[in-house]
């Protein structure tokens, strides 16, 4: 990257300071931002600590018990003009993105778009929280079931959406009453200040959104005190199996609420009777959008024997043709850096461990200059190699073949995590039974590209707790109180 990248936003957007209480205040340091395509520093940011962290929780806590007295219609009408509002400054929030994160500006765009459904979704879901009326089964007495928020709720969210991984929790939990503290990944901070300005701008009162940023090395200390403090009732968290496992841990002396959306290891299975353009396409869309790192990007990909050299001639004309590395700022760039030079690494190192156990690099393969590595196509591989065992978050694509569906679904399945699966194929007894047999929580038929604020988002086995998105998703911001209402008269 030898050219000079600027990142030309609105002022009042490109924010560096922690947003507590309606405020935007400083720390005692700061810390870079840097361009993952360049390396360049883009800014420096309040480096927020435990202190900040835990004012907060105090903010939100206060700011609480009058959020919840606003009528679900209230919260619905503020949660719409946030939406409109990313709607309006989405191509200056897609620039922050591709900036932050390296992801190319036409695919930031597509978040933001993403990112803002949330926050229309859940401003409707705000008017639908129902509760019951349940019929008593003694005359004198009423049942009725109430739902209501839970209270302060802790936001841990990752750098790979780093605006809708925000609102599809926060639009949930603004929308149930609760109120919140995020703290956005290190490398990604400017999107969630974007969108805490925004929220001001919509009239979200003071404390109900709060959004402290944190470098790498602060990042255990507030982590713990957003997962620790008394006042905090809910975590919800994005991110991988091992630290999601600290977090309960932590959360687990206060009996926190919990959702976790963990690590994926999605696979991938094309039948014979497929339709290889389409399985082609869905590959292409599943495993290459933003370079690999979607926690539902397909890693395994299992081919039946009788279609795996058409899928493999055609797949590795498609990526020829179709895939571009570069900046994300350059039009025609669909591959962007991967977020540091780390995650190259990891990528690297599951090539040449594949390779040495008898894969073959049928595209791509190297590593390229900075966070950049070109997209990998292998075959011959094998289930004892490192690619089939870890999720690899980078544009690798190993191809196994199989035989019959038994062995594929047993292959699927040897895995201790289960978030996204995906099936090709045109037998609809075979659809059924794969889908039904997938260890997975989300299941993509004929289909790569899955994500809508509409259906459930979560996983199964190690992959998480609850869901986010659709009608369920409120449900992890609610709980329910049992109402007797006793002593009237027949």
């Amino acid at each position: 990257m030898h050219r000079h990248y600027s990142l030309d936003v609105t002022a009042p957007l490109l924010r560096t300071q922690g947003y507590v209480d309606g405020r935007w205040v400083s720390a005692a340091s700061v810390f870079p931002v840097l361009d993952p395509a360049t390396g360049k520093e883009i800014t420096r940011v309040a480096d927020c600590g435990p202190a900040e962290a835990k004012q907060a929780v105090d903010a939100a806590y206060k700011a609480f018990h009058s959020w919840k007295q606003c009528t679900a219609k209230e919260r619905s009408i503020l949660l719409r003009k946030w939406f409109d509002l990313l709607t309006l400054h989405k191509e200056d929030l897609a620039k922050l993105i591709t900036f932050e994160s390296g992801k190319p500006l036409r695919e930031a765009v597509g978040e933001i778009t993403y990112a803002a459904s949330f926050l229309e979704w859940f401003s409707e879901e705000a008017r639908r929280v129902y509760g019951d009326i349940v019929p008593s089964p003694i005359k004198d007495r009423k049942i009725l079931l109430l739902k209501q928020p839970v209270g302060v709720a802790s936001i841990i969210t990752p750098w790979n959406f780093p605006s809708a991984m925000i609102t599809r929790k926060v639009g949930a939990a603004l929308a149930a009453g609760c109120t919140v503290v995020v703290k956005p990944a290190e490398d990604t901070p400017l999107s969630a200040l974007a969108l805490a300005e925004l929220a001001e701008q919509a009239g979200i009162p003071a404390g109900v959104f709060n959004v402290v940023p944190c470098s790498r090395e602060k990042t255990p200390s507030v982590g713990e005190v957003l997962c620790t403090d008394p006042l905090v009732a809910k975590i919800s968290f994005t991110g991988s199996t091992a630290t999601g496992k600290v977090l309960l841990k932590m959360a687990a002396d206060t009996v926190k609420k919990a959702s976790m959306e963990l690590g994926g290891h999605a696979p991938f299975i094309v039948f014979d009777s497929a339709d290889v353009d389409k399985a082609v396409a869905g590959a292409m869309g599943s495993k290459f959008r933003n370079s690999g790192q979607t926690c539902v990007c397909s890693n395994r990909f299992l081919v039946q024997s009788g279609i795996h050299d058409r899928f493999m001639e055609k797949l590795g004309q498609a990526m020829d043709a179709e895939l571009r590395v570069g900046h994300g700022l350059e039009p025609e760039t669909t591959q962007g850096p991967l977020i540091n030079t780390r995650a190259a690494e990891k990528v690297a190192h599951q090539v040449s461990d594949a390779v040495s156990k008898g894969a073959k690099v049928l595209k791509g393969g190297k590593r390229l200059d900075g966070s950049f590595m070109e997209p990998t196509l292998l075959a011959n591989v094998s289930t004892e190699m490192l690619c089939m065992k870890e999720e690899t978050f980078g544009p690798l694509l190993p191809v196994i073949r199989f035989d019959t569906e038994e062995e594929a679904l047993a292959i699927a399945n040897a895995s201790n995590v289960g978030l996204a699966g995906y099936c090709y194929s045109q037998d609809v007894s075979q659809i059924w039974r794969v889908a039904e047999a997938l260890e997975v929580g989300i299941v993509g038929i004929n289909e790569g590209l899955l994500s809508t604020p509409e259906a459930s988002f979560g996983g199964v086995k190690q992959s998480g707790l609850g869901c986010e998105g659709s009608k369920h998703g409120i449900k992890e911001y609610l709980e329910v109180k049992y109402m007797c209402f006793g002593g009237l008269k027949p």
